[in-house]
């Protein structure tokens, strides 16, 4: 390791990293008590309709994260929207190097902020199908003495898309902090300094000097805990 020790950053706050962790345990929730209701080989896990009422049991923090995320979190909640929706020269130019992107190659990357091209496209991914399996969810659930066969089956076709949608994100989601060795960021809240002058350039720049926490020690894989850093203002 360097005689220097290498400079941290904060990128989510505690309750951003506790939000993210018990929304994702209950998106997988549903997404397995719900193929136990489509898929054959599992519908022994539907017997007497446990899969269901756990299905049914998740979506209340599914539902209620984001909410609570907005309550708790205003400032972080309007950057978060705002960010995923607007897009720069920077950011288009970044999406055409996407396809080496996608193999780890980050040479010639356009500076971004706060977040970079690609998670814009998957937030606002998120946002879009998150409103379509909630709407067309409580459809279902709700809905089944107003609509006829018909209606039910767009709403279930709505929802079972969605459902994919979601999924095709998350898998894209993990892959991806795999890939650049980014689990820190939700395990710890911090990064290094290395990492997001890679991947958030322009967002690093206009940090404060306080912003930044100096390792005492690095474990390998270039994470590192909260008890592990010392502030640089120290």
């Amino acid at each position: 390791m360097s005689s220097e020790s290498p400079r941290l950053v904060q990128r989510y706050l505690p309750a951003q990293r506790l939000i993210h962790w018990i929304g994702g345990v209950s998106f997988l929730t549903l997404l397995f008590s719900g193929i136990a209701l489509l898929f054959p080989p599992l519908s022994f896990l539907a017997a007497g309709g446990l899969s269901r009422l756990v299905h049914r049991i998740a979506v209340i923090p599914f539902i209620v994260l984001p909410i609570v995320y907005a309550i708790l979190l205003p400032k972080q909640t309007k950057e978060l929207l705002t960010e995923s929706l607007t897009y720069t020269r920077e950011d288009w130019e970044w999406l055409k190097c996407m396809p080496a992107y996608l193999f780890g190659r980050t040479r010639g990357l356009p500076p971004q902020g706060r977040l970079n091209a690609g998670q814009k496209l998957h937030h606002a991914g998120t946002f879009l199908m998150f409103v379509t399996v909630s709407v067309s969810g409580f459809v279902l659930w709700f809905g089944k003495g107003q609509l006829g066969p018909n209606g039910l089956a767009v709403a279930a076709m709505g929802h079972d898309l969605s459902m994919l949608g979601l999924s095709v994100l998350m898998i894209g989601h993990v892959y991806f902090t795999f890939l650049y060795d980014a689990l820190s960021a939700m395990r710890t809240g911090l990064v290094t300094e290395q990492y997001a002058r890679m991947e958030h350039l322009k967002w690093l720049e206009t940090l404060p000097p306080e912003a930044f926490a100096v390792a005492r020690e690095i474990p390998k894989g270039g994470e590192a805990g909260e008890s592990d850093i010392k502030s640089a203002a120290e």
